[in-house]
């Protein structure tokens, strides 16, 4: 069943512990016991095995490190999850390789038997769509927003090419699966026996950007719109557009927030993504207004409150010289987004 403002199928769904008192330890095997279950989470780690975190009834998050891709996690930096219904599962985002969409798919298997019947694509982000190969393989339908499906046409192979010296092996068997489905507008859906919203509010920190809310629980998962802790880029942003949605976003009122990139939070969490966005633009344009050079504009646009979150020496330089070329291009007229527009 699917329910939007434009006609949209969706395939039919597939047909659809005891606890027991423990007796008293000895101390030296109850310490053996906890030092155990406090090295489980390095282990699974050194194993390459995901382990879920519950967030709601039924909606689970993976939360990746907040550093660059690298070798050492394996490309996992980006979030994503999924959402256990009546009759099975919805996917949201897949992470950055064949290997981790497989690593996800045991995790579930971990959690339920129920099928996976859709994985929902948030934004074209390298971290976010690699994986979903390993759902292509069991015939699961891969739903995005069509403007995202156009941006990785474009971009995303050449994306895979760049990560195959950084990742190596990791990346055996990975390749670029674009959506089957695709929605232009905000959407209600039924899958898995649970209602989902997509919600698409224009161009935000891509073309595409999707967040999911879950209407059972009120958990959003934010995607690519918010990023906690951690600098977002904004090389293919629509700047304003951005704000815009941020400000949307808090207006729902979500009862949790699983962001793109940085821990589960609260609503409240969503205005440090806009507030880091208005502090950018707000030192790039004085410098600009001052007719500093692009690479002094550079140089000088720090932002010592954010000195701290992973990613400030890189992705923050990168942000301050494309927003001084967003405030150019529009100063000449042009579209301030072109150089995230696909090539059609």
């Amino acid at each position: 069943m699917l329910e939007q403002k434009t006609p949209f199928d969706l395939p039919p769904p597939p047909a659809s512990f005891t606890l027991w008192p423990m007796r008293s330890l000895p101390m030296h095997a109850f310490r053996l016991m906890v030092a155990a279950v406090m090295m489980m989470p390095v282990a699974l780690f050194a194993q390459g095995i995901l382990q879920p975190e519950k967030v709601a009834q039924g909606v689970y998050a993976f939360i990746g490190d907040t550093g660059e891709i690298s070798v050492a996690n394996r490309g996992f930096v980006g979030n994503s999850g999924f959402v256990v219904g009546a009759s099975g599962v919805v996917v949201i985002d897949t992470g950055t390789s064949y290997r981790h969409g497989l690593r996800m798919l045991d995790a579930i298997a971990r959690v339920t038997g129920k099928p996976v019947e859709l994985v929902i694509i948030t934004h074209a982000v390298q971290e976010f769509l690699f994986g979903n190969a390993a759902f292509a393989e069991r015939d699961v339908p891969i739903l995005a927003h069509r403007e995202t499906t156009k941006l990785m046409k474009a971009r995303c192979g050449h994306c895979l090419e760049n990560l195959k010296p950084v990742l190596g092996e990791e990346l055996e068997g990975t390749r670029l699966v674009l959506p089957t489905r695709e929605i232009d507008v905000t959407t209600t859906i039924e899958a898995g026996g649970r209602r989902l919203e997509l919600i698409y509010v224009g161009w935000a920190s891509t073309p595409g950007d999707l967040a999911v809310l879950d209407l059972d629980t009120g958990v959003l998962f934010a995607g690519g719109l918010s990023s906690i802790g951690r600098i977002p880029d904004i090389r293919d942003c629509d700047f304003e557009g951005w704000q815009h949605a941020l400000g949307e976003l808090q207006g729902l009122h979500p009862a949790r927030v699983i962001p793109g990139h940085g821990p589960i939070s609260g609503a409240g969490a969503i205005a440090g993504t806009a507030t880091y966005l208005n502090a950018l633009d707000q030192v790039v344009k004085t410098l600009y207004a001052e007719s500093s050079s692009l690479m002094d504009a550079v140089e000088k646009a720090a932002l010592p409150a954010y000195r701290d979150w992973p990613l400030y020496t890189t992705t923050h330089r990168q942000n301050a010289l494309h927003r001084y070329l967003q405030l150019e291009l529009q100063d000449l007229g042009g579209d301030p987004r072109s150089t995230a527009l696909p090539q059609r």
